[in-house]
């Protein structure tokens, strides 16, 4: 019997081992850590279960039965995050550099399965120089797997992917079909073709880290929500990440011990709005001074700056939050604000979060540019999300909310629930000056009947009171008691049913 431990002991040795204190130490020698110790400071002390720890490749071709790694290059299984359940997998550079194999390949589909039957988040860590060339078509086939898993698992539960390394070619496919990509900066990129194959096909001469790295990811594509300095402090990140959201979609997002008053008042928010209306000022002081503990996790910080997007929480609650940004374009809608605000906002529908809408636009970006690159069905995208979800929705215009853009950031009109306005709000067609151009237009080369058209126009629609009139605005509240009468809205919102007709799926504008 002591052998047989000893054994036993001896084989989890060297599958702990990876590829071996070489390479452990060249991963070291790039700032990375390895996937073992990634997952140690993701997961709870002591919480983590490993699943086929001594798995192997059953490759013969190429000389591969010759070298074997217990574990075949990506570690799996499930631990806790803050004593909740998840599903973690993390491939591990050390063996064959993380490749994918038709054995690594269903290690990962066995946790994603258990995942969705047992309803608890996936946390993928990738750190892989793509698929197993070896294995050829074995490969390929144990990717389409995961991308099953990803697409049934979308909706069910979170999927989280961590960018810690390369990811290239059909790779890139799993992660983008998860909710939340974090890359780290400088140690990792994703790309579908690398440089050499750009350079060779369209002759562009770029670096790894211009073509797929975080910055590019984080700011032009899109593609990633999050950059951080190194691996520890993506990790941590995650970790609070996951503090928000629920473990599945039958589930309630946790609520956390809180320890600031629901009521409290804050009167700097009576002069957050300037005097002047073509004077920027910052949302995120409103964002910061409505959440418990000015707690904001900001998505997709770095991209689209006219629109906020992130969770924080009130009452202890997780909310999602849609802001226009004043400090970026104006806080116009164009399509890279569109495109951000819808997909969050289908996250927060899918997983039950309620949605906090902040508004300050002036309407949707306009140009050449913009109609060229599909502004319509872009700006429908979010119109979609707004109009489909079934959340709690709340929603406080504090400044311009002028035609199409008042209608699509959650109005009354695609079922927000509580609409309030500060007494700041314009709600109207569009501004002042541009009406009275098109209403007036024959008294144009009379300054002064024009300067004093606008004036009526100013005191009779620059205000939130002709649409509270018509009940599109449910109340107009004074700015320092925003945070009582949102907690309370949401409050009363705890109990909310509401069904869309039944369907397969919708047909969203992509």
């Amino acid at each position: 019997m002591t052998d047989i431990l000893q054994e036993l002991e001896a084989r989890r040795a060297v599958a702990r081992a990876g590829g071996g204190a070489r390479r452990v130490e060249a991963q070291h020698a790039k700032g990375k850590l390895t996937a073992r110790e990634r997952i140690e400071l993701l997961l709870d002390e002591g919480s983590f279960e490993e699943f086929d720890m001594f798995v192997t490749h059953r490759c013969t071709d190429f000389g591969m039965e010759a070298e074997r790694h217990p574990g075949d290059g990506v570690v799996t299984g499930w631990g806790t995050v803050n004593g909740r359940m998840v599903y973690v997998f993390a491939q591990d550079f050390t063996v064959f550099g993380g490749s994918v194999s038709e054995t690594h390949g269903a290690k990962i589909c066995k946790i994603m399965d258990m995942a969705i039957q047992n309803g608890a988040p996936v946390i993928g860590i990738n750190d892989s120089g793509g698929a197993r060339i070896q294995e050829g078509v074995g490969s390929l086939a144990a990717y389409g797997e995961v991308f099953q898993r990803n697409v049934l698992a979308s909706g069910v539960v979170p999927q989280i992917s961590l960018i810690m390394g390369p990811c290239a070619g059909g790779a890139v496919y799993s992660p983008a079909m998860t909710d939340f990509i974090f890359m780290v900066k400088d140690s990792s990129y994703m790309f579908v073709t690398g440089p050499d194959v750009v350079k060779t096909v369209t002759n562009e001469q770029v670096t790894a880290e211009e073509l797929g790295g975080a910055a590019t990811h984080t700011r032009k594509s899109s593609v990633a929500d999050g950059a951080f300095e190194n691996d520890v402090e993506a990790l941590a990140e995650t970790r609070r990440l996951i503090d928000f959201l629920p473990l599945n979609n039958r589930e309630k997002a946790p609520v956390r011990p809180f320890f600031d008053d629901p009521a409290r008042v804050e009167p700097s928010l009576d002069t957050l709005v300037p005097d002047n209306p073509n004077q920027p000022y910052d949302m995120k002081e409103l964002i910061t001074k409505l959440a418990d503990e000015g707690d904001f996790f900001e998505i997709q910080a770095a991209f689209a700056g006219n629109i906020l997007t992130g969770f924080l929480r009130i009452e202890g609650q997780s909310v999602g939050v849609v802001a226009n940004q004043p400090m970026v374009l104006a806080g116009c809608l164009d399509i890279d604000a569109s495109r951000k605000a819808a997909r969050f906002v289908r996250f927060c529908d899918a997983f039950e979060i309620p949605i906090l809408t902040l508004v300050d636009v002036p309407g949707f970006l306009p140009g050449v540019a913009q109609e060229y690159g599909g502004v319509i069905k872009h700006g429908a995208k979010l119109l979609f999300a707004y109009a489909e979800a079934t959340v709690p929705k709340v929603t406080v215009l504090t400044r311009k909310t002028y035609g199409g853009a008042y209608v699509v950031m959650s109005s009354k009109h695609l079922r927000g629930d509580f609409n309030y306005a500060w007494p700041t709000a314009e709600v109207a067609v569009m501004g002042a000056k541009g009406a009275v151009e098109i209403l007036y237009r024959s008294e144009l080369g009379q300054p002064d009947k024009i300067a004093a058209r606008v004036k009526d126009y100013e005191d009779r629609f620059a205000n939130p009171f002709v649409a509270a009139e018509k009940g599109f605005i449910d109340e107009v509240i004074m700015p320092q008691s925003t945070r009582r009468r949102v907690a309370r809205a949401f409050a009363s919102l705890r109990g909310k049913r509401l069904v869309n007709p039944w369907k397969k799926h919708d047909n969203i504008p992509l």
